[in-house]
């Protein structure tokens, strides 16, 4: 049985310029969703039209553009623990614009690929992974929770307002017009908040006696070794990858299958619509519960009221109320994950190699994502019907909560 390294979090307790960090962060992953990630599904079918080419090819450069974010998580959670977010996330930023410019003026789908790929990149270096990491350092762990719910819920409505702002912008534009408004409202916003906000905490850089840096250097990696021979690492990232490719299933097909059970298509939509909303109660749930029970066993909750959710489609989604009650049920596990994430990983390995530690969680995790509806697409044309698919994804959810329960626990350390 591997030995779990734990290192206690910097005591620091936010003060005036960590809550100034959290609202930045709030504002810049806001924004960085909405023109980086679901703007695309807006503008999807009128770049098909202008480059002459099928929705699924323009499909599978949001996939690129997926794959290369979660590639790019391990070296850019390298970089959290040794350089801070402040450099990465400006340059993010700005690279971030300048992809968002190149994009509107792409012509050919062999252009779009390698544009969206870089937009992946960039998303790894300023949405929720270095956000988190930034908070994590700053924050001890009893406003840890505080801080990275208030990112998560204002960024939560990232769908919400961008989704229909693009478009307005497209209808009255173009989408080349909507991308270049959107370019500028990243640059105009997220770049300065990064270089001007972002920075490490002072004590972060003092803990240690000084020209111990090497030294440092060393303990990070003894972590993050410690990590991966931990067999509570793996089991807590194949629970998150089951749970991952569950989500993003449901995410893709459950227009789809309502649709399939005799719902209006706008009706099913609106529908699958409340995911987002539903998100940001799953994590309101699960602040507020944390008080009373540990975040495994909320968590654990959650991924099986998910599973009974979807096993009981078949039975209830025929009509519109069963259907709402089962979205709902399913829906408030959308997004718990991104909040209980860091306090499982905190937890049990500190802070010191935190962004490297998550950037190896990460990169599975958003693979699965990626790769999960084009597996459940395949597996419903090799079927009959939706039913083979529902019970994959409950299977998913249950195998989740199990391994929650079974793969973490919580470590004691100083300060907490």
């Amino acid at each position: 049985m591997p030995t779990t390294i734990t290192v206690p979090a910097a005591p620091v307790v936010g003060g005036h310029h960590g809550w100034r960090i959290v609202a930045a962060l709030a504002v810049t992953s806001t924004i960085g969703y909405g023109t980086l990630y679901y703007a695309y599904a807006v503008l999807l079918t009128p770049m098909a039209a202008t480059l002459g080419t099928s929705t699924t090819a323009v499909t599978g450069a949001l996939t690129a553009s997926v794959l290369a974010g979660a590639l790019a998580a391990i070296p850019v959670g390298r970089w959290l623990d040794h350089h801070g977010g402040r450099a990465l996330m400006t340059t993010g930023s700005i690279t971030a614009t300048a992809l968002l410019i190149a994009w509107s003026q792409v012509h050919t789908i062999e252009q779009l690929y390698p544009v969206m790929i870089g937009i992946g990149i960039t998303g790894a270096m300023v949405l929720y992974e270095p956000a988190f990491a930034v908070i994590v350092a700053w924050f001890t762990p009893d406003r840890r929770p505080t801080a990275l719910l208030a990112v998560t819920i204002v960024a939560g409505f990232a769908s919400t307002i961008f989704m229909p702002l693009t478009g307005l912008l497209a209808a009255h534009l173009g989408w080349r017009g909507a991308l270049l408004v959107l370019a500028a409202i990243q640059g105009a916003v997220t770049v300065p908040l990064h270089a001007l906000t972002i920075r490490r905490p002072r004590l972060a850089t003092t803990t240690a006696p000084a020209g111990t840096e090497r030294s440092e250097h060393a303990q990070r990696r003894a972590v993050v070794r410690a990590a991966m021979r931990d067999a509570q690492f793996w089991i807590l990232a194949a629970s998150l990858i089951a749970h991952g490719a569950a989500t993003s299933t449901m995410t893709v097909h459950l227009i789809g299958y309502l649709t399939s059970r005799g719902h209006p298509a706008t009706v099913a939509a609106t529908m699958t619509g409340l995911l987002g909303v539903l998100s940001v109660t799953g994590r309101l749930v699960l602040t507020a519960a944390r008080r009373h029970l540990g975040v495994t066993t909320i968590v654990a909750a959650v991924f099986t009221t998910q599973a009974a959710a979807v096993l009981a489609m078949p039975v209830l989604a025929g009509t519109r109320t069963g259907a709402i009650i089962t979205v709902i049920g399913f829906g408030l596990g959308f997004g718990i994950t991104s909040l209980a994430t860091p306090d499982l990983l905190t937890d049990r390995y500190g802070t010191t190699a935190y962004a490297t530690i998550a950037g190896r969680l990460a990169a599975p995790v958003t693979i699965a994502k990626a790769a999960a509806p084009l597996v459940a697409a395949t597996l419903l044309h090799t079927t009959a019907g939706y039913t083979p698919l529902l019970t994959a994804v409950a299977a998913c959810c249950a195998l989740a909560a199990i391994g929650i329960l079974s793969g973490t626990t919580r470590t004691s350390r100083p300060g907490d």
